[in-house]
């Protein structure tokens, strides 16, 4: 069995954005060789979520903005994790409904998707570098 790990970067430039890394995690298939497995793909950071969904970008803003009304980031003085300094209390909600990771079956080298399915980062509390951990176990 073959055990492939790589790091993805991500420049995230406002403090909410949605990313398509479905690319990135397709190299790292190519790259890893495995033809039979499993990728495992998971934000690397407590106020961000990888999941799966349809790329269109009307579902994205839907996803922002009802994210956005479960867990407003304002007032930050709304959520009792902004009392330790930090403002992103809201960012840690968001992340917990959206979800850690997701797990894709590899199949004759390529990702086994269902019919518009893609993998997008989805950062909650941005302004920074972020990053992306992709596993690939398989044969």
């Amino acid at each position: 069995m073959r055990s492939y790990r790589k790091e993805l970067w991500f420049n995230i430039r406002k403090r909410r954005e949605h990313i398509n890394i479905t690319p990135q995690v397709e190299e790292a298939l190519r790259e890893s060789g495995v033809k039979e497995g499993l990728c495992l793909v998971n934000a690397m950071h407590i106020t961000a979520s990888v999941h799966i969904n349809d790329n269109e970008g009307g579902l994205i803003q839907d996803f922002d903005e009802w994210l956005e009304q479960l867990a407003p980031h304002e007032p930050i003085s709304r959520y009792r994790h902004n009392n330790t300094g930090e403002d992103n209390g809201d960012a840690h909600l968001k992340r917990t409904v959206m979800g850690r990771e997701v797990v894709v079956a590899i199949t004759n080298g390529e990702l086994d998707f269902g019919p518009w399915e893609q993998i997008f980062y989805a950062e909650f509390d941005g302004n920074r570098k972020k990053r992306v951990l992709v596993k690939i176990i398989g044969e």
